[in-house]
């Protein structure tokens, strides 16, 4: 126990000196390993996760992902999910805060990553809500926290790493996270709501459009529907497996694409360049996280916090509650691939020798996660917001997330209080 508690002390410190993580993991692992096992039987370990990692079915679904979103991303569908979602809700008090949220939640449909959609609904959605009057605190809550269903609705890249490491079945995981991400899609959006009803000149209602041109608004984003069905709704009926699915939507996403004559050969080549080097960062941090995993086994970790919590007679809901409170904290600061990679492999055998379900716990660990993005004193998607507008004060930013941690903190609190809405989709399937 000792010798993985000093291995994690000396991973943190060298990620926050500014060494990449992969390398880390690696470096902290072999050398972990060479202490307990031998150097010979440590690089044979390296060896075998790398191996393991790079010729696992399992991953093909990342770079299948990853160029559905790079196709649909050159399509300018962004924007249009955009005005979309304002052509419904924008004349409602914070209609374009609410239609922020909305697009945020659709465009994570297609790109699996928080950071990527604060950038991307950023440029899109500010300038409109500053040029209609609206309070930056909002303007700028909004974008932020309705950036962090990325890694919650599916596909999320997130919940393919998560399921591989914990052996949960990744089809199961995507389904399960519909229901809770509509859940913090309308909490936030209820946010909006309750931040208007206080000053209404927070977020002035918008111009109501006429039917004809709220349709037309919506079928310009036919091409997120029919992948969005054809993905989940495939895996949920049995028709593909997820990167059967996957194959799919970046099939579709190419028509998609073609259709709005958005391609050209410079961009094909550059978004297959863009997906293969993704995926190969992506590769090689799970590989390292494969090596320091075996590491903290080996080490006896995970069976000396059993004993631990046994020797304590701490309840089971106090386990799990420390957990999120440590995640939440380490998820100010960490991106959430890298919280996910470094420390699930230490936390989920503890989980599930508790009792808990491990696809619970992963929708659970994901919402704690969206909430450490957004949360003082550090908060990735406030950073990655500030760096879009960098005309903001920081302070404004975070006094206009507290609504919406807020909200989540309440998601969370229902999730752990009603299980059933997370499982009952997954359930269903079987």
């Amino acid at each position: 126990m000792i010798a993985a508690l000093l291995g994690l002390a000396c991973l943190i410190l060298l990620v926050l000196i500014g060494f990449p993580l992969a390398f880390v993991m690696a470096f902290v692992g072999l050398s972990g390993l060479t202490l307990l096992i031998g150097f010979e039987p440590a690089v044979g370990q390296l060896a075998r996760a790398t191996v393991d990692t790079m010729t696992d079915y399992t991953f093909s679904i990342l770079p299948l992902f990853l160029l559905m979103a790079h196709f649909v991303a050159r399509s300018g569908l962004a924007a249009e999910l955009y005005a979309a979602s304002y052509a419904i809700v924008g004349h409602w008090r914070g209609g374009l805060a609410m239609s922020t949220i909305i697009a945020c939640g659709g465009f994570s449909t297609i790109s699996g990553s928080s950071l990527a959609t604060v950038a991307t609904m950023a440029p899109i959605a500010m300038p409109e809500m500053q040029a209609r009057g609206y309070r930056r605190e909002l303007a700028t809550g909004a974008i932020a926290s309705g950036g962090t269903l990325g890694i919650l609705i599916p596909p999320s890249i997130i919940l393919v790493v998560y399921g591989n490491l914990t052996e949960t079945d990744i089809g199961e995981l995507f389904i399960a996270g519909i229901v809770p991400g509509l859940i913090g899609l309308a909490f936030y959006v209820g946010a909006v709501v309750a931040v208007t009803w206080f000053d209404p000149a927070a977020g002035p209602a918008g111009e109501k459009m006429a039917w004809r041109e709220r349709l037309r608004a919506l079928g310009r984003v036919w091409g997120l529907v029919l992948m969005f069905v054809t993905i989940i709704g495939g895996i949920y009926l049995g028709l593909f497996t997820p990167t059967e699915a996957a194959g799919a939507g970046a099939i579709i996403a190419l028509i998609f694409a073609l259709v709005r004559r958005s391609l050209t050969w410079p961009i094909v080549v550059d978004t297959f360049v863009k997906t293969a080097v993704t995926t190969a960062a992506l590769l090689m941090l799970v590989a390292s996280s494969q090596i320091f995993a075996t590491f903290i086994n080996i080490s006896g970790l995970p069976r000396d916090l059993l004993d631990l919590i046994a020797r304590t007679s701490m309840a089971p809901w106090m386990v799990i509650a420390i957990i999120c409170a440590a995640f939440l904290v380490l998820g100010c600061a960490l991106e959430a691939f890298s919280l996910v990679l470094l420390f699930v492999p230490i936390v989920y055998p503890i989980v599930a020798s508790l009792g808990f379900d491990l696809i619970w716990f992963g929708i659970l660990l994901v919402v704690v996660v969206e909430v450490g993005l957004i949360s003082p004193p550090v908060g990735l998607n406030v950073f990655v917001l500030k760096s879009v507008v960098p005309g903001i004060p920081l302070a404004t930013i975070y006094r206009g997330i507290l609504p919406f941690i807020f909200a989540d903190v309440t998601r969370l609190l229902l999730l752990c209080l009603a299980p059933w809405l997370v499982l009952f989709l997954p359930n269903a399937m079987h």
